[in-house]
């Protein structure tokens, strides 16, 4: 009887195809998976002059936003008092000296092109010293981290927390952690809707809870944002959210200076023991000091890194490990990439902070401070706007004349109430009439108040034989004490009257 034999490559090719689906299967399924979940990070706190000076700025810029809004500043009976206001209800901008009208936008545009400008230049000679100092999000982020830091203990501490059980004093300290965080969130919202409204005045509202809900939801929106910024998220705002770290690249270059790990003199790394010859091998002992002590959880010696705020503190933790083992500080440090591959060439290190782009940008910086000095030095405390109507455009009386509508607004832009005269020129009118004030002959005297714009309608009247193509008109404007005078010019519109 003949026993058949089994067909083994067909079972092969079978089991293999299984094996092929079973793992497309797999990668389908981890594909499914659309972002690795965060790994907490766990800073060391370390000590050293850049963890000083970071303190230092901490101090010195939430001094600045918590306490700026309660500034005095005299500017009469008739402007708030505030020295910082962006007051919405009267559309004016408030900055000490420096009163900003809608009109005058253009200062706004101005300051945010000296602030951009100059974060191009700080990055190109320094690198990302915003970042890692003044930036609100590293700002608050250190402050959270210190406060909990202070509740959880420091790093293994914290990573023992976070490992063990719950108990009581587990849910104590993370109770403890989060409360303190969130009133550090909802003084960061109060002390923002200040910056809108008298702040002794609205202090008082948020208590009594007579403030407008505007300013309860602002508060509450600042809160939760502050809250989830640097207490849950942290590294992941600067990493993820922000796009500054993707466009300093373009801003940059080797010369620039930036936290660097001189690996012309770390490498090869490995552990030392006491005793043991430095013959043959870098400083750096491989200790991993600087990635504990790092808020962004990266490696410095990786080099240059999207996630590096150049905080300093890995400078600080490796120079503190350099004075252990009696070895020169500066492993890691302020240096640029151009020194480390001069050095790897038996070349003496040097720095370059005038070169093309930092000129580039320290050039556009004076060009645009230039003409916001020479601007805001020579503006008026006078000026005039004008428009006509445009439906209608002209309306048609029964004698055959046209009238054209215009409404002007009057600024006065002084500390006092002005009386102003009116004129409207350059063209021959039957009558100007000034809706409430009566007719032009042909000027008209008006009174405005300090600090405030008048708005008027002013109907412009040409007989029919008087009638030909678009004019212009010359509205002036003239404080006579003063001699300061405005002018605009609009046109008028004869319609199908001629």
């Amino acid at each position: 009887m003949h026993t058949p034999v089994p067909d083994t490559a067909n079972a092969g090719q079978a089991a293999e195809g299984v094996a092929r689906s079973d793992a497309r299967a797999s990668n389908s399924a981890a594909n499914r998976k659309l972002y690795k979940s965060r790994v907490p990070i766990y800073p060391k706190e370390v000590e050293g002059r850049y963890r000083s000076f970071k303190w230092a700025m901490m101090a010195f810029t939430l001094s600045i936003y918590y306490l700026t809004p309660w500034l005095r500043w005299n500017r009469g009976a008739t402007a708030p008092g505030q020295a910082v206001l962006v007051d919405l209800s009267h559309q004016r901008l408030y900055f000490f000296f420096i009163e900003i009208w809608p009109q005058e936008i253009y200062y706004i545009t101005g300051l945010l092109i000296l602030s951009a400008v100059s974060l191009f230049l700080i990055n190109a000679l320094f690198g990302r010293l915003w970042c890692g100092l003044s930036c609100p999000q590293t700002v608050w982020t250190d402050l959270f981290i210190w406060v909990e830091t202070k509740i959880e203990g420091d790093r293994n501490a914290r990573m023992r927390l976070a490992a063990a059980p719950w108990t009581a004093g587990k849910v104590a300290k993370r109770v403890s952690k989060h409360s303190v965080w969130l009133a550090f969130a909802v003084a960061t919202g109060g002390a923002w809707v200040f910056y809108f409204n008298d702040a002794p005045t609205l202090l008082h509202q948020l208590v009594t809870g007579a403030a407008s809900f505007g300013n309860y939801a602002a508060i509450a929106g600042l809160t939760f944002t502050t809250y989830v910024f640097g207490g849950l998220m942290r590294e992941q705002v600067c990493t993820y959210m922000c796009p500054w770290p993707r466009i300093q690249a373009a801003m940059t270059d080797n010369e620039a200076l930036s936290v660097t790990y001189r690996r012309d003199r770390g490498e090869p790394r490995g552990a030392h023991k006491k005793g043991q010859p430095w013959e043959g091998r870098g400083a750096c002992i491989d200790c991993n000091q600087c990635v504990a002590a790092c808020p962004m959880g990266i490696d410095i010696r990786d080099g240059s890194q999207l996630e590096c705020i150049n905080c300093g503190l890995c400078i600080d933790a490796c120079d503190d490990v350099m004075g252990r083992i009696n070895l020169p500080r500066g492993l890691i440090a302020y240096d640029t990439e151009a020194n480390i591959l001069r050095r790897l060439k038996g070349e003496k290190a040097r720095f370059h902070f005038l070169r093309p782009r930092t000129a580039l940008y320290a050039g556009v910086l004076v060009v645009v401070a230039a003409i916001m000095l020479l601007t805001l030095g020579s503006r008026h405390t006078l000026d005039l706007d004008v428009m006509r109507d445009r439906n209608p455009a002209y309306v048609m009386l029964a004698d055959g004349a046209v009238r054209n509508a215009y409404t002007v607004k009057l600024m006065n832009r002084s500390a006092r109430a002005r009386d102003l005269r009116l004129t409207v020129a350059g063209i021959n009118a039957r009558e100007i009439e000034v809706i409430g004030d009566g007719l032009m002959k042909p000027s008209v005297t008006l009174s405005v108040d300090a600090d405030r714009i008048r708005t008027l309608r002013i109907l412009v009247t040409v007989a029919k034989e008087q009638l030909a193509t678009s004019a212009k008109l010359d509205f002036i404007l003239e404080d006579i004490p003063s001699t300061e005078r405005r002018r605009a010019a609009e046109v008028f519109v004869p319609g199908d009257a001629r």
